[in-house]
C-alpha cells in the first residue's frame, strides 16, 4: 500500500502543468461590469482661480502666533500677533473683524489688494497692484514696549491703581486664566508701557478687579507703574463693545492704556476703557 501512494505521489509531481486539461476557456474581451455601489459624492469639482501677482511672503516673518488659551481672543477668527513685527512688512490688522487700518484710523476690508508704504524698519517699499486708490502707510511713531526686563520677582510686570473705584492690581503678563487668577492680565499683543497698553481683568469672583471700570467717568485719573516709570492716565472713553472687537488694543502714536472686561449677562459684550496720558 505504501509503495502504490508513493508511486502516485512521484507520477503527480513528475506530470509537467502544461499537460493538464482542465478544460477551461477564459475570455477578458467584455468583462461584466462591477456593481461597486453608489458614489459617496456628486458635488462637481471647482476650480478657484487666484489674481495674486508678484511675490508674496509666507515665511515666518509673515506669520501669527496664535493666542494663549483660554485668552478673550482665543476663539475668535483672526487673532493672533506676529512673530517678527519689526520685519514682517505685514499691515496691521484690525483683529476679528477681517480689515486693515490705516494710520489715520480708517479700516479697510482686506479683500481689496493695497499698496503699503514704508514699512516699519523697513528701507524699501513693498507693493500689490492696487485694486483701488489707497495708501496704507505705518506710522514710525507708533510705539511699543516688549516686557523684557520689566518683571518683578513675583512675574508681575506692573501695578495698576484707580483711586476712584479703590482699585489696586498687580498686572501679569498674557490674558491668560493664569493671570488673571492672580491679578490683571496685560494683552500680550499691546505694548507694555510706551503706547497702547491693553489690560483686561474679571468683573466677578473672588478675582473680582475690573467689576468696577464701567462706572468710571471722563477725567477719572488711572495710575500704572512699571520698571520704567509711572504715569498718569485720563478717562477718555468708556463704552460697550463686541467680544470680537480688538481695535481698541491697536499700537497708537501717543501713550494710553485700556481696559476690558466682560459685561454681566452679556457674553457677547465687553467693557472697554480707555485713558490717556496727562
Amino acid at each position: 500500500m505504501l509503495t502504490t501512494m508513493m508511486y502516485l505521489i512521484m507520477m503527480m509531481t513528475s506530470t509537467p502543468i502544461y499537460a493538464l486539461d482542465f478544460n477551461l476557456n477564459y475570455d477578458y474581451s467584455n468583462p461584466p461590469s462591477g456593481n461597486f455601489g453608489k458614489a459617496t459624492s456628486v458635488a462637481p469639482i471647482e476650480v478657484i482661480e487666484t489674481t495674486e501677482t508678484g511675490n508674496i511672503n509666507r515665511s515666518k516673518d509673515s506669520a501669527f502666533a496664535p493666542p494663549a488659551f483660554g485668552s478673550y481672543s482665543a476663539d475668535t477668527k483672526g487673532t493672533g500677533e506676529l512673530l517678527t513685527p519689526n520685519i514682517s512688512g505685514v499691515a496691521p490688522m484690525n483683529i476679528g473683524s477681517g480689515s486693515y487700518v490705516t494710520s489715520g484710523g480708517t479700516a479697510v476690508t482686506a479683500n481689496q489688494n493695497i499698496s503699503y508704504v514704508s514699512s516699519p524698519d523697513a528701507s524699501s517699499e513693498i507693493t500689490t497692484p492696487p485694486k483701488a486708490d489707497i495708501n496704507i502707510s505705518y506710522s514710525n511713531e507708533n510705539k511699543f514696549t516688549l516686557p523684557d526686563d520689566l518683571y518683578y520677582s513675583d512675574n508681575s510686570i506692573g501695578r495698576l491703581k484707580i483711586p476712584s473705584i479703590d482699585l489696586s492690581v498687580k498686572v501679569y503678563e498674557t490674558e491668560s486664566l493664569e493671570s488673571l487668577a492672580k491679578g490683571a492680565g496685560h494683552f500680550k499683543s499691546t505694548s507694555c508701557w510706551e503706547g497702547n497698553v491693553g489690560i483686561c481683568g474679571h468683573n466677578r469672583g473672588v478675582t473680582n478687579h475690573f467689576g468696577k471700570i464701567h462706572t468710571l467717568e471722563k477725567g477719572d485719573e488711572i495710575e500704572y507703574s512699571t520698571k520704567l516709570g509711572t504715569r498718569i492716565y485720563q478717562v477718555v472713553s468708556v463704552m460697550k463693545i463686541e467680544e470680537t472687537d480688538f481695535s481698541h488694543l491697536q499700537r497708537t502714536s501717543d501713550n494710553r492704556i485700556t481696559l476690558i472686561t466682560c459685561v454681566n449677562d452679556q457674553p457677547s459684550k465687553r467693557w472697554c476703557v480707555q485713558a490717556v496720558e496727562k
